[in-house]
C-alpha cells in the first residue's frame, strides 16, 4: 500500500510539428471559406469541388501577391520549389 499522496504524472503537450504550423497558417489563410463552411447544411460533390477550387484559387492568388515569393515555405522550413522554364508561345517556336 501506498502512504502519502499519489503523485499523477501530466505529459506536457509535444511541440507543434512544421506540417502542424503550416496547417494552422493556411487555415488563418483560408479563414473566409472556413466561416462560409460553416454556413452549408447539406454538403455534396459539388459543394466540396466549389470550396476546393476557391482554396486552390485563393492559395494561387496568395502567392502571386507575395511580398517575397517562397516566403510561406521558407517560413515553415520548406524548400521553396524552382520555377519551371516557360514554354515559348507557338508563334515565337519557329
Amino acid at each position: 500500500m501506498l502512504s502519502g499522496p499519489v503523485r499523477k504524472v501530466i505529459r506536457m503537450p509535444r511541440r507543434p510539428s512544421r506540417i502542424d504550423l503550416l496547417e494552422l497558417d493556411i487555415d488563418l489563410r483560408l479563414a473566409d471559406l472556413w466561416r462560409e463552411a460553416n454556413d452549408i447544411s447539406e454538403w455534396n460533390l459539388e459543394v466540396v469541388g466549389a470550396f476546393i477550387r476557391a482554396a486552390y484559387g485563393k492559395g494561387y492568388c496568395d502567392a502571386l501577391t507575395e511580398d517575397a515569393p517562397g516566403s510561406l515555405c521558407v517560413e515553415h522550413g520548406y524548400r521553396v520549389p524552382e520555377r519551371r522554364a516557360m514554354t515559348p508561345e507557338p508563334s515565337e517556336r519557329s
